[in-house]
């Protein structure tokens, strides 16, 4: 079996997603952009069980996996989704002493993510997790052509 794709371009893929999401948000710095996905992931995952997560992970980008995966205390059970209001504080309080996450971290990191991966891949795992996930990655400002990439 050949390498997969991700693996062999994890690095490209990450740089691509980065440079997207850092566009979305209008920020300065790869390592601003960072700490916004870095606080989106972890706010995310904390939804979700230990197996939707692992569910959701597999349809990522191999370094995002890694990401999402890193640090999570799987004992932890799982919150309710809340307002995208509470869930972008939630998202803003990673490292909050440096953290300058913009209002839009949620949806520019959704942008990113639907535009630089398998995006049927991304809808099929969503279709398997609860209603409040599907909501958390999606986009209301453009239109389904423009965040299709990859069959």
């Amino acid at each position: 079996m050949p390498m997969p794709w991700t693996y062999r371009h994890a690095s490209s893929e990450f740089r691509a997603f980065i440079a997207a999401a850092r566009e979305e948000m209008a920020l300065d710095s790869d390592n601003m952009t960072y700490t916004a996905v870095d606080g989106v992931l972890q706010c995310f995952r904390r939804r979700l069980t230990p197996e939707q997560g692992i569910l959701f992970a597999s349809a990522l980008p191999s370094v995002l996996a890694a990401i999402f995966i890193r640090d999570w205390d799987i004992s932890t059970p799982p919150l309710p989704f809340a307002s995208r209001e509470d869930m972008t504080a939630e998202v803003r309080a990673l490292r909050r002493h440096h953290n300058l996450t913009p209002d839009n971290a949620i949806e520019a990191t959704a942008t990113a993510l639907w535009r630089v991966m398998n995006s049927a891949e991304l809808a099929r795992v969503l279709e398997k997790l609860p209603p409040g996930a599907r909501a958390f990655w999606h986009i209301d400002h453009l239109p389904p052509d423009q965040l299709v990439r990859g069959a």
